[in-house]
């Protein structure tokens, strides 16, 4: 019996780390994440019902800034272009949420146990923060485009108005993923709409 626990602890633990084999489409990320610990799906429907951000926005954001990777971390930059050196941000995780912006979400929300490396605690964030460029700079919680914008340059980042060439070209990226995720989940084998 013992050895059958141990087992089934070992194959939890492993889902929890494991990328999904096929990450542009949004029904097989939830099926390979379905169980009743680790459940994305429940875990995404949670976040739309709280925060108002449809789930193929939330996923295009993971999808974008991290590729569902849960210790993903910006490159080393080079000292003396070949010796690995500092990271260029301290963005961690699903969410690619930096300390600072993190710190400020455990502390608005009371999740102080919130993790970046949990897909839940992720999500979480990522819905707060949408939620929180909706409410700052009007921006439609539908509206991927825009939404990713503020998520990469920050809130007054947006407003300026003069964003980044990464944040235009990933924010083109999760537009089109969001697209992509949101028909593919009207047609899951359980309907979502």
């Amino acid at each position: 019996m013992r050895c059958v626990f141990v087992v089934v602890l070992t194959m939890m633990l492993a889902a929890c780390g494991t990328v999904p084999r096929n990450t542009d489409n949004a029904c097989a990320v939830f099926e390979q994440n379905d169980g009743l610990v680790n459940n994305w799906r429940r875990d995404a429907e949670r976040v739309e019902r709280e925060y108002g951000v449809p789930v193929p926005v939330l996923m295009a954001t993971i999808y974008t800034e991290s590729g569902y990777r849960h210790n993903a971390k910006p490159p080393r930059t080079k000292l003396f272009g070949f010796i690995p050196w500092k990271r260029v941000s301290s963005a961690y995780g699903y969410s690619q949420a930096l300390d600072g912006t993190w710190d400020r979400y455990k502390k608005t929300t009371g999740r102080w146990m919130a993790k970046r490396s949990d897909f839940g605690d992720a999500i979480r964030f990522i819905g707060w923060y949408h939620h929180q460029s909706s409410l700052k700079n009007g921006i439609a919680l539908n509206d991927t485009y825009r939404l990713y914008i503020a998520y990469h340059d920050g809130h007054a980042g947006y407003a300026r108005g003069n964003w980044s060439g990464p944040a235009k070209t990933g924010a083109a990226r999760a537009s089109k993923m969001s697209s992509r995720y949101s028909k593919q989940l009207r047609n899951c084998g359980n309907s979502w709409w």
